[in-house]
């Protein structure tokens, strides 16, 4: 009979350790931060190298762009700091000077890269509610 409850025992044990694993490299893996840049710039260094998801407003007049290879180099801010960016690829239509921004990428001593695909922008006249006149 012991012997039966040594073998249940082991099973949960052996099950309970591989849906820990899964789960845990599952989350890791996937986990990153959403941060504001006001949020982020007061202390970079502690952000430098983590995957995020970085808000704020293009500033503008900052925004760069090389046509022959897509590169951008602009900035974001929000409440008054403003990190540098970069991004290679095809942009959003709504991306453009005073948009509101979540760039996905991670924070360098240099500004922050943004992983291809990862800017999500919206133009805020677009998603307003009309004003009313009276």
């Amino acid at each position: 009979m012991t012997h039966r409850y040594i073998k249940i025992g082991a099973t949960v044990l052996v099950l309970a350790l591989a849906f820990s694993g899964l789960l845990w490299s599952t989350l890791s893996e996937g986990a990153e931060y959403y941060k504001h840049v006001d949020e982020v710039m007061t202390s970079p260094e502690q952000w430098h190298g983590k995957p995020m998801q970085l808000h704020g407003f293009v500033v503008p007049g900052s925004i760069l762009v090389n046509p022959n290879t897509l590169e951008y180099q602009f900035k974001v801010e929000n409440n008054g700091h403003v990190v540098n960016a970069s991004y290679q690829g095809i942009m959003p239509d709504t991306f453009k000077n005073e948009a509101e921004v979540v760039l996905k990428g991670r924070l360098t001593p240099g500004g922050f890269h943004t992983d291809p695909n990862g800017v999500m922008a919206k133009c805020p006249s677009k998603y307003e509610p009309a004003k009313k006149v009276g």
